[in-house]
């Protein structure tokens, strides 16, 4: 049965690889009026919630591990993890600041990595 999850998994991940690579995602996020930076908590639950929508898939497990500093051009790496351990890279670029707004897009890697055995 191992390999029916695995491959469901591997599934969602190329869904969700697909559906960023194809359509390309866009968020804004209101900052407040201090320094315009996302933390990355705040990052990885924007992301996640993007990718559900653009991809129809439920909310995926993202994990950002830096602050997204509200900077055009400034990039940053996330990781979305799938039920069984295998993980796809997603770039995280800001496109444009506006007062408290920072918009990005969102930029999936081609291929999944496999689970750590």
């Amino acid at each position: 049965m191992t390999t029916g999850r695995s491959s469901a998994s591997l599934w969602s991940l190329s869904a969700v690889a697909a559906g960023v690579l194809l359509v390309g995602c866009s968020a804004s996020v209101s900052v407040g009026k201090s320094e315009p930076k996302l933390s990355s908590d705040k990052l990885a639950t924007e992301v996640a919630t993007e990718l559900a929508a653009t991809t129809g898939q439920p909310k995926p497990d993202v994990a950002c591990p830096e602050d997204l500093v509200g900077k055009v051009g400034t990039t940053t790496r996330c990781t979305l993890t799938a039920d069984d351990g295998s993980t796809l890279g997603l770039a995280v670029k800001v496109t444009s600041v506006d007062d408290d707004q920072i918009k990005f897009d969102i930029q999936a890697d081609d291929t999944a990595s496999p689970a750590a055995s």
